[in-house]
């Protein structure tokens, strides 16, 4: 990656480890580990604090118990943004990560649409990973016992020969994590061949799910809306409608474990979870959905208030991204430049980046653990950084990336001339 001459190599070493000092001295206080919404974007969901349930605009009054799936109307407008139908969405609480959870419980415990027996029964399954990947359900998949297998992302998505070979002749494989769109934390968007191939796969196993964490469905960040082909309708055409669960939320819409989560699925999928989910609850927060779907009322309405959060977002993806390019001129790092979702995955050279963590770290900077972004928190390479730009302001975001260049040069140069 490094295409320099010892004597180069030496110099940027002497002017970074000075710039390094000068950060450590500044006692520095800078957190780019999650990604939040900032204070800016959580107040243009204020008005929904003045919504009022009006018991005359709903055909039964949504104060009481009852309809597990959700109100009609914010299942309708989840369908609207999704591309699905009503009836194919159960909408639920604030957070989709729950909804994923529970779904990887009743599997284990209850089993599947169309599987033979509860996956808790099957002895050892496991679960497809691609990476790097969301640190929050690998966690979910260790919880259980699943054994977690990586799969190489690529600039389309996951490396689908490995998929299909690995799904097609093992069955105890029983499912695979997926972040489609703007994808966590690289920032790719699966292409439409991808898409096809995923909802064309033969598994060996009669109850193998595909978790589609459509998280992102509407998060761009420079205007550009990435096409993601719906692969409900795509497993359709293949005769494989039951095989995937989509998940999506109005958590980095609204509010962050306030808002309102879906699952889609077909509807073999919704009435057999609705028949375990009823000894679970009663009901979700119907008053939320309401006030929700009050405030958006229709699809389009969602989209001009998610280019309100591109426009606070922005110029923070800017001022990583501005030096990441540097970085990558260089030779430094590698790194997909997202145009959309809440993070940015860069690359540093093999064996470096818990260096550069712990760098950046006793200079007064937190970022995501190194490994964070791999099954077990075992990056094999330990090469890959999940940068989170949404939460600081312009001028932290611009020191904390500042610490950021100089620790990979200083771990980069470090590797290289052995030291």
């Amino acid at each position: 990656m490094l295409n320099y001459t010892t004597d180069e190599l030496k110099a940027i070493l002497n002017q970074a480890e000075a710039e390094y000092a000068s950060y450590v001295k500044q006692e520095l206080k800078l957190d780019m580990s999650r990604g939040k919404p900032s204070s800016a974007q959580l107040d243009l969901s204020n008005d929904l604090f003045d919504i009022k349930y009006d018991k005359t605009k709903s055909k039964v009054d949504y104060r009481n118990y009852g309809i597990l799936e959700g109100i009609p109307e914010i299942r309708g407008l989840f369908a609207d943004l999704l591309g699905v139908t009503a009836d194919e969405i159960i909408a639920l609480d604030g957070t989709s990560l729950a909804i994923m959870y529970g779904s990887v419980q009743r599997a284990m415990q209850f089993g599947v649409y169309g599987g033979s027996k509860p996956w808790g029964e099957q002895g050892k399954i496991k679960f497809l990973c691609p990476v790097p990947g969301y640190d929050r359900h690998f966690a979910i998949t260790e919880k259980f016992g699943i054994e977690m297998i990586n799969v190489p992302m690529t600039m389309y998505g996951p490396d689908m020969d490995m998929v299909e070979k690995l799904v097609s002749t093992d069955a105890s494989i029983k499912g695979i994590w997926c972040v489609p769109k703007y994808s966590n934390p690289d920032g790719i968007t699966y292409s439409p061949q991808t898409v096809k191939r995923f909802a064309s796969l033969r598994p060996a196993a009669d109850d193998f799910r595909i978790f589609w964490d459509n998280a992102y469905f509407a998060h761009e960040v420079y205007g550009y809306n990435d096409e993601l082909v719906n692969i409900l309708q795509e497993c359709k055409k293949a005769g494989n409608e039951d095989m995937v669960y989509m998940f999506a939320s109005t958590s980095k819409i609204t509010f962050p474990g306030a808002g309102v989560s879906c699952v889609v699925m077909s509807k073999n999928n919704v009435a057999f979870n609705k028949k375990i989910m009823g000894i679970e609850m009663i009901g979700p927060n119907k008053l939320n959905q309401w006030r929700h779907y009050e405030y958006f009322k229709t699809a389009d309405n969602v989209y001009k208030h998610m280019a309100k959060h591109a426009e606070i977002l922005k110029p923070k993806f800017d001022a990583v991204t501005n030096t990441l390019d540097e970085l990558k001129a260089q030779g430094f790092i590698s790194y997909n430049k997202p145009r959309g979702g809440y993070f940015v995955s860069v690359f540093t050279p093999k064996g470096t980046a818990k260096e550069v963590i712990r760098l950046c770290n006793e200079a007064g900077v937190v970022f995501t653990p190194a490994g964070s972004t791999y099954p077990y928190k075992n990056d094999p390479d330990d090469s890959n950084i999940r940068l989170a730009p949404s939460l600081p302001p312009v001028d932290e975001l611009e020191k904390a990336i500042a610490v950021f260049a100089v620790a990979v040069k200083i771990a980069a140069v470090k590797q290289a001339l052995g030291m």
